[in-house]
């Protein structure tokens, strides 16, 4: 069984938010999977065109946007979103906002698409 330890994850700025992906392309079967860090502050959404994303609240309280509908969220929560659908989770509060998401879709990076706007607070 392959562990990815936290401290080896590479996190690379994307808007609004650090990202890692910790399974080599290829190594998730049909699936990926992402660790966000997201600073306090406002952010832009985005959407996923062949696949819903599943994610899990690690640390931190937030606002997750889905299209113009915001929700509070906290450690423990899980989200489901719908492929397609114009989405941000931004962190409330003085801590950053900590999520690891999963996708049934083994290239994230050919399932993501950013947005420009608007921007959610």
């Amino acid at each position: 069984m392959p562990v990815v330890r936290s401290g080896d994850l590479a996190f690379r700025q994307l808007s609004g938010r650090l990202s890692a992906d910790p399974l080599p392309a290829g190594t998730g079967g049909d699936y990926s999977v992402r660790v966000v860090r997201i600073p306090p502050g406002p952010r832009t959404p985005h959407l996923h065109p062949h696949t819903d994303e599943v994610t899990f609240v690690v640390s931190g309280s937030g606002t997750a946007w889905e299209a113009d509908t915001p929700t509070p969220v906290g450690p423990g929560d899980l989200l489901v979103v719908p492929r397609e659908v114009p989405h941000a989770t931004v962190a409330t509060g003085d801590t950053e906002l900590v999520l690891l998401c999963f996708f049934p879709h083994p290239d994230l990076g050919a399932n993501i698409v950013e947005l420009e706007g608007p921007l959610r607070h």
